[in-house]
């Protein structure tokens, strides 16, 4: 009976074992086969010493004696390294954040060259920003971020170069002088907008002043030209006046001139002797003693006639 279940035992765990066996053998194989992702590498060591890095693709790797000794990611990464504390040239403690963009560019170099690359990099960024800073004064190193970031590039790639890292950019997050010195530059700002702003109302009240004069300017101009222009208009009215008032009286001149023409031409026509000459002499000579004059010169001729002029006379009263 007891040999009986021996047996009976004995012929399960037989193929348990060989499922058992196969199955482990399925795993050590599954885990032999490794798929490397894009922008990753792993390095690899067979018996303790490095092998080879693998890229991207599908890969297989003897049990055992092979080992994934690292991952790298080969992706450009940012470390943002806290507040550093730095003195400048002139003895002024300030803290300075700094971030750093870094890439891998050799993974054999960056596994076996650092212990902790990132604690390196922020170690060396500190190192290297304080000598930097320490060259520089100040009112510097607030107005020269741009060439303290290139210096520290150029410093940490160079010195990271054995550890397989190629650092891309450097930026100066934020600088934090003390509080007395940022109450200081506060006031300085506040004086200079104040400086700014006086500068800027006094060359608009200038500018204002200006324009003020050449718009008073300009209109004096205008003035004086429109007087000038009515001047002109006013005399060449004047001169058309008199124009006019002189070609009137040429007029009435040459019509009288001409009445007396024609009245002449009249009597010698009709045969007038010198006794209608005479009449008509005297005529003229009434209508000259009605003008203005005080003082009349009678022509000699007259004088002659006097007797006549009495002879006349009485022929009328008879």
């Amino acid at each position: 009976m007891d040999i009986y279940r021996t047996t009976h035992v004995s012929d399960f765990l037989g193929p348990i074992l060989l499922v058992i066996l196969a199955l482990i053998v399925v795993c050590i194989l599954i885990s032999c086969i490794k798929i490397v992702p894009q922008a990753q590498a792993l390095v690899i060591e067979r018996l303790g010493g490095y092998q080879g890095t693998w890229g991207v693709g599908v890969h297989f790797k003897i049990p055992i004696i092979d080992r994934v000794a690292k991952r790298v990611l080969l992706k450009e990464q940012v470390v943002d390294f806290a507040p550093q504390p730095v003195i400048t040239k002139d003895n002024v403690t300030m803290r300075i954040d700094t971030v750093v963009f870094f890439q891998i560019t050799d993974p054999k170099l960056f596994a076996y060259g650092v212990e902790n690359p990132i604690m390196a990099i922020e170690n060396l960024t500190a190192t290297t920003l304080r000598n930097i800073i320490g060259d520089m004064e100040l009112d510097q190193t607030l107005t020269s971020c741009e060439t303290i970031n290139t210096k520290m590039r150029a410093s940490l790639d160079q010195a990271t170069d054995p550890w397989g890292i190629k650092v891309n950019r450097v930026e100066l997050k934020s600088i934090l002088p003390p509080t007395q010195i940022v109450d200081a530059m506060e006031k300085q700002m506040k004086a200079e907008r104040e400086r700014r702003e006086a500068i800027l109302r006094a060359e608009g009240e200038k500018k204002s002043s200006i324009l003020r004069a050449e718009g008073k300017k300009d209109s004096a101009i205008l003035e004086a030209e429109a007087e000038k222009t009515a001047a002109i208009l006013h005399a060449e009215a004047q001169k058309e006046k008199m124009i006019r008032e002189a070609e009137g009286q040429a007029e009435a001149i040459r019509k009288v001139q001409e009445a007396n023409a024609d009245g002449i031409r009249l009597i010698k026509e009709a045969g007038a002797d010198q006794a209608v000459l005479t009449l008509k002499s005297f005529e003229a000579l009434a209508k000259v003693a009605d003008g203005q004059s005080t003082k009349i010169i009678i022509p000699s001729e007259l004088q002659n006639i006097s007797g006549l002029v009495k002879s006349i006379a009485e022929v009328a009263k008879d």
